[in-house]
């Protein structure tokens, strides 16, 4: 049964679009989220995986719509068929995202950066414009966009990713004061999450990579699943335009000597 139109509820009965959804920190957010009684709606790049990624969510929780990120279309047709199904659409994730360069940018290809951003940042706001104007603009909610850790300091090898994060940590900031009061706009910024769109910073060398953190272990989608319905819920009612840097506690090493 659907929540009538408007009608608030503390946890749960409300709808959201979790954009990268069909695996990895996506999909730990869309379980947390159906745990706790809210429907989604995932998009992801390829239908078989969102199609196993609906299945695994359980019947009528879950929609999925195929598509790039960055294609306006999509992000018209994912928005679209969340309000067909579930008549509302409270909460956005921008979970999407691409690393298809691994190196440093002196000598990056310009059209790399460029698809980079599209998808990182571009596709970002694109989804927050059109959940605004479908539902949240008279209705209310929030967002979350999920950034990371390197957009926060220098990141070898993934310069130009981070240099995109730290733009969506800055259109975090824009949204939220744009939007509000009725729409609560937040980010996450991750460290190293086991997911294999991150395989190339631990994969054969795990141990090694997790010696780094105070709490000794890489981060898993459940973490950042639990830290994002917390933002999307009544208890962060007074939280908005904030980065939650989500890293078992690796930035505690940086500091004076």
């Amino acid at each position: 049964m659907s929540t009538p139109e408007g009608a608030a509820s503390p946890e749960g009965g409300r709808v959201a679009i979790v954009t990268g959804g069909s695996r990895g920190i996506g999909l730990g957010i869309a379980q947390a989220l159906v745990a706790r009684g809210d429907r989604v709606c995932i998009t992801g790049r390829t239908e078989d995986t969102l199609k196993e990624a609906v299945a695994s969510l359980g019947e009528g929780n879950a929609i999925g719509v195929a598509g790039k990120a960055h294609d306006e279309a999509h992000q018209a047709e994912a928005v679209e068929r969340t309000m067909k199904a579930f008549g509302r659409a409270d909460f956005l994730v921008n979970n999407a995202g691409t690393n298809p360069v691994f190196g440093p940018i002196a000598d990056l290809d310009l059209n790399v950066a460029r698809k980079v951003f599209e998808t990182n940042v571009v596709s970002a706001l694109g989804f927050a414009q059109k959940t605004w104007h479908a539902w949240q603009k008279d209705n209310g909610g929030a967002i979350v966009n999920i950034a990371s850790v390197a957009g926060l300091a220098p990141s070898p090898f993934i310069g130009a990713y981070g240099v995109s994060k730290a733009a969506l940590v800055n259109l975090t900031i824009q949204l939220a004061a744009e939007f509000a009061p009725g729409v609560r706009v937040n980010s996450i910024a991750p460290a190293v999450v086991k997911t294999r769109f991150a395989a190339a910073l631990y994969e054969g060398r795990e141990e090694e990579a997790a010696a780094g953190y105070p709490l000794k272990r890489l981060g898993v989608p459940e973490d950042i699943g639990g830290a994002a319905a917390f933002l999307l819920s009544e208890q962060a009612g007074w939280i908005t335009g904030q980065n939650l840097v989500v890293d078992g506690g690796l930035f505690l090493g940086i500091g004076v000597a």
